[in-house]
C-alpha cells in the first residue's frame, strides 16, 4: 500500500532546528580534522526486523546540511513501509566528509524513530487482522514531530486521529468538567458549529455512554474500560454512534478486546514512547 509522503515543507523547519541545535557553532571535530573534500560512501543497515519509514526524511537531512547534494548521491535499495531484516543494506550514500559527518546523528534519529513507529504500528494491526478495528494514533506526539509521526503511523498500516485541536471535536474529561457535565457541553458545541461537524466525546463509565447517547453525539471514546466493560458499552450504543477504544490498550491484551464491538482503537504509545529500530550508518571502502 503506498503512503503519500508529506509535504518536505511541513518538516523541514523542524530539521533545521535539529541541525542548529546539534551544531550550534558548526561542528568543532570535523571542522578542525582537515579531511580532504573527496566524495566517500557510505552504508544505512539496519540490525533488527522492523517496518522502514522515513527514508526521504533522511535524505532530506543531508540536503539541508549541503545544498548541493541531490537524489543523484543516494542509491536507495528499500522503501518506506517496506519490511527489512537484520543486515539489509537500506541505501548508500556518496556524499562529501563533512556533510556525512554532520548529518548523519539527525538522519539516523529521525529514521530509527520513525521506523519504530511504523513498525509498532504494524505490530498492533496485524494482531487485529484486517477485519477488526482500525488501529489509530493520538495527540500524544513529540512536539514539532506530529506530521512526521502520523505519516509513520500510516505506513505501518495505522489511521490517523486529528491533527490538531482545530481538526475535529472531542470533548474530554476536562471540557465536560469545565461545561457542567456531558449533555451541556455538547449543547454548547451544537449551538456554535453547523450541522456538518461530527462531535466525539470521551466517556469513562456506561453512564456516560448513555448521556453520550442521550446528547446526540457521533463518535463515543470509552476511555480505559475492561474488555467486558467495552463489550458492554458497545451493545448499548449498537449502530447510534462510531464507538472508539482508548487507553491502557498494549500488545499483551489488545487481542481481549477484538470481540467488544469498537470499531476504532486509538493507542498513544504508537507516538509518545514507541523504541527506535536499530540501524547504523558506516563510511565503506
Amino acid at each position: 500500500m503506498h503512503v503519500k509522503e508529506p509535504d518536505s515543507l511541513a518538516y523541514e523547519d523542524f530539521i533545521k532546528l535539529a541541525l542548529k541545535e546539534d551544531m550550534p557553532f558548526g561542528d568543532i571535530t570535523t571542522d578542525n580534522l582537515a579531511i580532504e573534500s573527496k566524495l566517500v560512501k557510505a552504508r544505512l543497515t539496519g540490525h533488527e526486523d522492523g517496518i522502514l519509514a522515513g527514508l526521504s526524511i533522511f535524505k532530506r537531512t543531508f540536503m539541508l546540511v549541503d545544498k548541493d547534494i541531490t537524489d543523484d548521491n543516494f542509491q536507495q535499495y528499500k522503501k518506506d513501509g517496506l519490511e527489512i531484516s537484520a543486515g539489509d543494506i537500506i541505501a548508500e550514500l556518496i556524499l562529501p566528509p563533512g556533510t556525512l559527518l554532520k548529518g548523519e546523528r539527525v538522519a539516523l534519529n529521525l529514521i530509527t524513530h520513525l521506523s519504530g513507529i511504523a513498525t509498532l504500528t504494524d505490530k498492533f494491526v496485524n494482531l487485529v487482522g484486517k477485519d477488526g478495528p482500525a488501529i489509530s494514533d493520538t495527540r500524544k506526539t513529540i512536539p514539532g514531530l506530529r506530521v512526521l509521526q502520523k505519516y509513520a503511523v500510516r505506513v505501518g498500516g495505522g489511521t490517523n486521529h486529528r491533527m490538531s485541536l482545530s481538526d475535529a471535536v472531542l470533548i474530554k474529561n476536562n471540557h465536560i468538567s469545565l461545561a457542567g457535565g456531558i449533555i451541556e457541553a455538547v449543547e454548547r458545541i451544537k449551538a456554535r458549529i453547523g450541522h456538518t461537524v461530527k462531535i466525539e466525546v470521551e466517556v469513562s463509565d456506561i453512564q456516560g455512554v448513555h448521556q453520550a447517547l442521550t446528547a446526540g453525539v457521533d463518535i463515543i471514546m470509552l476511555d480505559n474500560f475492561s474488555p467486558d466493560k467495552a463489550a458492554q458499552a458497545s451493545e448499548i450504543i449498537g449502530d447510534k454512534a462510531v464507538v472508539e477504544l482508548s487507553g491502557g490498550i498494549n500488545l499483551d491484551n489488545i487481542r481481549d478486546y477484538i470481540s467488544a464491538g469498537v470499531y476504532i482503537i486509538s493507542i498513544g504509545a504508537l507516538t509518545h514512547s514507541v523504541k527506535a529500530l536499530d540501524m547504523s550508518l558506516h563510511v565503506v571502502d
